[in-house]
């Protein structure tokens, strides 16, 4: 990997995130009472993007535990409730990607946030903020940059959100594969939400159920 990593800084390590508009969607209110729901995966709940052939696996894309979810609390002590401000998180991500012969690898992909809003939150509306990575698997952050996601909860307790990225990782040469790498997502969280991430504990995007 120090040839595609030499490659890569000579590119200025290069790899370029382009984001298309966010499609963010109402959902309709709910209870604030608290529950106990117990952990079940989501499906997506978008189509797969469609699969190209290539000269070899994608990289992985991954969404980070430990910055899957935001929530912010008056107390992070003593959580409660009432103290619950704005809340998300990264439900899920589909990707595809297309490199042959000596092209870049190109990784098309979309995310999809839930997010929600608490008996704490001071407005209608919020912008949260979240990272993508590009690292070499395993092993060193190649490049990582922040993007903004500001919603409008329109009234309601709950909305999405579907943004879409282009990523063009360099490659040192034809045999270097997309498996080499790895994109993490993630969003940008203090200290003490990504402590209440990694505890287990967490108010869900509806702001007053927990789980």
């Amino acid at each position: 990997m120090r040839r595609v990593l030499t490659a890569l800084a000579a590119a200025a390590i290069t790899a370029s995130m382009m984001p298309t508009t966010a499609v963010a969607q109402q959902r309709p209110s709910q209870g604030q009472g608290q529950q106990a729901d117990a952990a079940k995966p989501r499906p997506m709940r978008f189509a797969p993007l469609s699969r190209r052939a290539n000269a070899g696996p994608c990289p992985y894309v991954k969404i980070l535990y430990d910055a899957a979810r935001y929530v912010e609390l008056s107390d992070f002590s003593r959580p409660s409730t009432n103290g619950v401000g704005y809340t998300g998180e990264i439900e899920g991500v589909s990707s595809d990607c297309s490199y042959r012969d000596n092209d870049p690898i190109r990784v098309d992909f979309n995310l999809l946030f839930s997010l929600g809003k608490g008996p704490a939150a001071t407005g209608d509306g919020k912008t949260y903020r979240y990272w993508v990575a590009v690292t070499e698997r395993n092993s060193a952050v190649l490049e990582k940059e922040y993007f903004d996601l500001p919603v409008n909860f329109n009234g309601a307790e709950r909305t999405t959100a579907e943004p879409a990225h282009t990523i063009v990782i360099p490659r040192a040469e034809a045999t270097t594969s997309g498996g080499n790498f790895e994109i993490l997502i993630g969003f940008e969280i203090s200290p003490e939400q990504a402590e209440f991430n990694r505890s287990g504990s967490r108010f869900r995007p509806q702001a007053g159920q927990t789980n």
